[in-house]
């Protein structure tokens, strides 16, 4: 079914086509019906899948058949998200869907000075997309009032909930009228989150879990590489150089990781950009548009960047080092492979990351694919990484290689 089927504005209709949309993924054929219909609904999805729009149609479409004039009368829709990216992210979505609509949205969050955020709520608006500490700021001052919202969004709710939202939460809902949909998605949530989730929504929420068994998407292939942590640098200036036309992202563990491996690869003569939490907003901003718009093709990010964000085309996630948290694997490597499109991640893992690659490999219910590295490709790979094999060659042989023992498995049963 095609979104021009769909009983939604015209005007969302066109959005859509605009912005290359033409049929719904699984979670948004199987989400925006319960909520048009305004049903409570817990979506548990991979990472690329669209969520943002799962919510953002419907939301936007109920909205504009109420309202008789573009007037904005109080706010009927939050959502709250956990980073400032993210809430950016899903505003810039909300304003595209919504062109020539009677809707408007606005972003708050914190880090930034807030009289143009107090003046944009003055004006009036429909949908207020929020993180948790400026939005409670706002609500003390009396700037920001709930009491008219009638559908709660909560993105990313398993990190919203895991880092202590809860009370937020909780505190916002009792301010809200007491008929009100509640719309929790998130890529993973385990059972004492599901747990805490289902205490914030009817009994009768609608629960929409698509591929539960494998946390990540189909449209990602992902390897890893055994590298020691000294040598990192020397593969990643290799595999960045083989690949020079690629929109990739480097996840690292820590700011000052970032910028050491921003300031290794600048002395490749490699131009990357990077962000991280003490960056302040102002400069994650630019940095992040500075991306968007080609002015590198090489993010070093921590894991500020792991959720939500969405940016066209990014081919290679290379998890530099691998993550503390295995949650944060899905959502690292959920940068590439989003709606229909393919992407591949490799890990770098060191001999002291094993756990943490033990405990990832759990959490996706199988091994994660190895590309195996000769110590004669190694060591050239340290001595040059122009003249290293190709990462790229590495992964199509290992694939080649799965493919014929497949089929000499299946020559064997015949």
């Amino acid at each position: 079914m095609k979104f021009e089927k769909y009983a939604i504005s015209e005007d969302i209709k066109k959005n859509l086509a605009g912005l290359g949309f033409k049929k719904p993924t699984d979670i948004q054929f199987k989400s925006i019906p319960s909520i048009l219909k305004g049903e409570d609904v817990l979506a548990i999805a991979q990472t690329g899948t669209g969520k943002t729009l799962a919510f953002a149609i419907p939301v936007i479409d109920r909205i504009h058949s109420f309202k008789s004039s573009k007037r904005a009368v109080g706010i009927k829709c939050l959502v709250m998200v956990p980073t400032r990216e993210l809430a950016m992210q899903i505003n810039d979505v909300f304003v595209q869907l919504s062109r020539h609509t009677k809707v408007k949205s606005y972003v708050v969050y914190g880090g930034v000075e807030q009289d143009a955020q107090i003046k944009k709520l003055q004006d009036g608006i429909d949908i207020l997309i929020a993180t948790p500490g400026r939005m409670f700021d706002l609500i003390s001052q009396g700037y920001i009032k709930i009491k008219g919202i009638h559908t709660l969004v909560l993105d990313e709710a398993d990190r919203m909930l895991d880092k202590g939202f809860i009370n937020d939460i909780k505190s916002v809902k009792k301010m809200l009228p007491g008929k009100h949909q509640t719309l929790f998605f998130s890529a993973t949530i385990d059972k004492t989150i599901k747990k805490l989730a289902y205490s914030q929504v009817k009994s009768t929420a609608i629960r929409i879990q698509i591929s539960p068994e494998d946390p990540v998407s189909k449209n990602i292939s992902h390897f890893v590489m055994f590298v020691d942590m000294d040598d990192k640098r020397f593969f990643l200036e290799r595999f960045i150089n083989e690949n020079p036309d690629s929109r990739m992202m480097v996840f690292v563990r820590t700011r000052v990781r970032a910028e050491r491996v921003a300031k290794a690869m600048a002395r490749a003569g490699i131009a990357v950009l990077a962000i991280h939490g003490e960056k302040d907003q102002t400069h994650r901003s630019q940095v992040m548009q500075g991306f968007k718009g080609g002015e590198a093709n090489v993010l070093i990010a921590t894991d500020v960047s792991a959720r939500g964000i969405d940016i066209p085309d990014i081919h290679y996630v290379i998890n530099y080092d691998m993550p503390v948290e295995p949650e944060t694997y899905v959502h690292r490597i959920g940068r590439t492979g989003r709606g229909f499109n393919k992407g591949v991640a490799i890990s770098f893992c060191s001999s002291e990351e094993k756990e943490r690659l033990a405990v990832v490999q759990a959490l996706v219910k199988k091994p994660i694919e190895e590309i195996k590295i000769s110590k004669k490709d190694y060591a050239r790979a340290i001595e040059s990484a122009s003249e290293a094999t190709s990462a790229e060659a590495l992964i199509r042989e290992q694939e080649a290689w799965e493919n014929n023992k497949g089929k000499k498995k299946k020559r064997k049963h015949r």
